[in-house]
């Protein structure tokens, strides 16, 4: 992070300081901007990616050999994804190496094993719904996210991002969710 001093002369009079005051808040304003525009992820972005870190140590998936990579795809959510980078880099889960996927409207889930469909996908239903019969599991940020079909969704509660859980679409998906992830789960939603 860049810092920057700016310091008043003692001399200069009190009739500039307005002036100065003004152009050091254009300052501020300005850096700011640029770090945000430089991907900076927020605070619930920065949570959501590690969430998603965490979850691949609670969950079984069926289709994935013991030697291969975790590959974690995101959708609609480039400073998510850029975030699980960050995280990941040089980690690994149960001896798996992770891989993060930035993928587009379009693309296909295959070869995934956990997906993250942001809320500016254009398509979530489809998605999920594909997502889960290759055994993806499936996580989304909408306030109908399990009705969407996904098997965890991010939900702000109290200023808190907190997750709910489908255990209908766990099973649909083919992943197991350990007892420890439920146990911290806000909601669960349960079978029939």
């Amino acid at each position: 992070m860049t810092t920057l001093a700016i310091s008043l002369p003692r001399t200069a009079a009190p009739s500039a300081w307005p002036g100065r005051l003004l152009a050091l808040a254009l300052l501020c304003v300005a850096f700011g901007c640029l770090a945000g525009a430089r991907g900076v992820p927020s605070l619930e972005r920065g949570v959501k990616a590690a969430y998603l870190y965490k979850f691949l140590g609670y969950v079984e998936f069926a289709s994935v050999e013991p030697a291969t990579p975790l590959v974690v795809g995101v959708l609609a959510a480039d400073d998510v994804a850029a975030e699980l980078g960050r995280i990941t880099a040089g980690r690994s889960v149960g001896g798996r190496p992770v891989v993060v996927r930035t993928l587009r409207d379009g693309d296909a889930p295959g070869d995934v094993q956990m997906l993250f469909v942001g809320a500016a996908a254009k398509r979530p239903v489809a998605v999920l719904r594909a997502a889960a019969q290759n055994g993806v599991l499936g996580v989304t940020e909408e306030d109908d996210g399990l009705q969407q079909g996904a098997v965890i969704n991010f939900r702000l509660v109290d200023e808190r991002v907190r997750f709910e859980v489908s255990l209908p679409a766990a099973e649909r998906s083919g992943v197991k969710l350990s007892s420890r992830l439920l146990s911290v789960a806000w909601h669960i939603q349960k079978g029939n």
